[in-house]
């Protein structure tokens, strides 16, 4: 039986075939999560158990679709109960293997890096939208006027800063699994900005020319409307903000502000992706670390989901708590683009 050429089909070289007949569980609920599966031929439905009972499908599967990516970049537990629909012919490709291939700089190891990278922001910007939504308790007033252009605009961009900058680098979260030399060239494609309390670090909706690494002090990420502001998060040092823009070649999503007068380490948008797009031991690094900061990201809104579901249940508000409860169990599977 001939197969349509997949896009990942060099995965294929640390692949196993696996076969399933109807109403078999591929993966369970709850278990230690090992890898993902590519679907040969066949479909299958994912679906979660719910606290009160019952069970809600998330998503479907079929020719040529991927699930279970996650695992390739985290251990952890399955998030879903996989069954299949019909009979299922299907590929399965372990943690373990992915991660040898992806340290060898394997083209296709690396394209899904990056595609989980884009999974999984969609995953985290459906989330926020769907926040979005609901008064929060997070809401305040929103304080002052928004920059009418770039607050970075003729700032002084530097090598030296008021303090060993560079000192501070190995110790950052973001910089775990890199060599000095990986760091190196991260580091030396940037330059640092020090400023103070209050000042706009950028504004949700401008074009995104560069992200900013946190070397110092802290910046705070929230989204704004005409009256309410409302806090995404506040970014410490060793975190890596306004990247996914950067990459999509997007807009700015949200607001940024410094909180504690903080040093940035700027990398400009060209220098940023020359690395990101790469394959060079940086680029592998860098794929981790971003990995790391989205599954951050997207553990902080399901904090904040968490909460509404309390806040809709505690004021009879049922069926805002179900669609964002829903919102809650399913957005591991769903996202603008759920298959690979």
């Amino acid at each position: 039986m001939a197969v349509a050429k997949h896009p990942f089909e060099q995965l294929l070289a640390v692949a196993r075939e696996v076969s399933f007949r109807k109403g078999a569980e591929l993966v369970r609920q709850g278990d230690a999560s090992r890898g993902c599966f590519l679907i040969r031929a066949g479909s299958v439905e994912a679906s979660v158990a719910l606290p009160g009972g019952g069970s809600l499908t998330v998503a479907q599967f079929r020719d040529g679709d991927m699930f279970g990516e996650m695992a390739l970049i985290e251990r952890g537990v399955v998030s879903a109960t996989v069954v299949a629909q019909s009979n299922v012919d299907a590929w399965f490709v372990g943690r373990d293997d992915f991660r040898a291939l992806v340290a060898s700089r394997e083209v296709a190891a690396l394209e899904i890096q990056r595609t989980i990278t884009r999974t999984l922001a969609g995953k985290l910007r459906v989330l926020n939208e769907r926040i979005q939504a609901y008064p929060a308790v997070e809401d305040r007033p929103a304080a002052g006027s928004v920059p009418a252009a770039d607050p970075l605009a003729g700032l002084n961009r530097s090598r030296h800063a008021s303090f060993d900058w560079r000192a501070f680098l190995p110790v950052l979260s973001f910089f775990e699994g890199f060599d000095e030399e990986e760091m190196d060239e991260l580091a030396s494609n940037g330059k640092v900005l020090e400023l103070p309390r209050g000042a706009w670090a950028f504004v949700a909706g401008r074009p995104a020319e560069s992200c900013f690494l946190v070397v110092r002090g802290a910046l705070e990420i929230f989204t704004r409307s005409e009256k309410l502001e409302r806090r995404v998060a506040i970014a410490a040092p060793g975190e890596l903000v306004g990247f996914m823009a950067v990459i999509n070649a997007a807009a700015r999503a949200n607001n940024a502000r410094v909180r504690e007068a903080c040093c940035l380490l700027e990398i400009p948008r060209a220098a940023f992706l020359e690395i990101y797009n790469g394959a060079s031991g940086a680029t592998v690094s860098l794929h981790h670390a971003i990995h790391r900061s989205l599954m951050r990201s997207i553990g902080r809104t399901n904090t904040q989901l968490i909460r509404l579901i309390s806040h809709a249940r505690l004021n009879a508000t049922e069926p805002h708590a179900a669609e964002l409860e829903a919102a809650l169990h399913g957005q591991l599977w769903r996202a603008e683009n759920p298959s690979c």
